[in-house]
Order: C-alpha cells, then structure tokens, then sequence
C-alpha cells in the first residue's frame, strides 16, 4: 500500500468503498453495484483516475476485464479524509466537531462514553509505549 493517501472526490471514495467490500472487482461490476448510474464510461474514467492517484492497481485479466484491488487501505483513507474535514470545516479542532455533532445529535452520551474509553486506551498504550523507550 502506498505511503501517501491521495486526496479522492465523494465518487471516487463511493468506488474504492465498494472495491474494498468486494477486495478484487471489474469496473463492471463496480458499476454494477452502483446500480448502473453512472454510465459505464463513468465509471471508466473513475478507475482510471484512481489507478493514476494510486488508490487502486490492476491485478490480473478476467478475459478482456481487468480486475482491480485497493491499494490504499481504509484506516488510511478514512484518516485523510478525517483531517480534511477537520481542517476545512472546524480549524483543526477535534472538539468543535465532536461539539457539532453532539449540537445536531449526530452523537450520543453513549458514543461520548466510548470515545472516552477508547482516548484513555490509547493515552495509556502511549505512555507504556514512551516508558519502553526510555528504558530500552
């Protein structure tokens, strides 16, 4: 998987989600999970910017079809995607976004609950982390 996540339009992430269900897929059947809109050509096109961004690669043939798999991973996009939005929309901070969600009840005292949970988790694997290091 490459190192750097390239930036993706709302219609190449739709793609590469359904590439990543699938792990292995033909532009057609990509298409096909779409619904049949967009057109074909659409989809195409899509591909062939991912493919150059380096958000997919070609793996193989299925007779003239060629079969694609991601190359960027989801914790990764989802990560860019994250800070972009995060930068655009609320200066960088986290908590005006989590404060937004919870103004638009996006998010719930249990989902806080979690969250919580889930930073004093991580806030002590790094503090065992920074202490491994130090000694080692």
């Amino acid at each position: 998987m490459p190192r750097t996540v390239p930036d993706l339009s709302r219609f190449e992430l739709q793609c590469l989600r359904l590439l990543w269900t699938r792990g292995e897929a033909s532009m057609r059947e990509i298409h096909e999970d779409l619904g049949g809109s967009p057109t074909y050509s659409t989809v195409r096109k899509i591909f062939e910017r991912l493919e150059q961004k380096g958000a997919v690669e070609r793996v193989r043939l299925d007779g003239r079809a060629c079969i694609y798999r991601p190359a960027v991973s989801p914790p990764a996009v989802i990560r860019r995607e994250v800070r972009r939005l995060l930068d655009g929309l609320f200066a960088g901070e986290g908590a005006s976004l989590v404060a937004h969600l919870a103004d638009t009840d996006e998010i719930t005292l249990d989902d806080l609950r979690t969250i919580e949970s889930h930073l004093l988790e991580d806030a002590g694997k790094r503090s065992k982390d920074r202490a491994r290091r130090s000694n080692g």
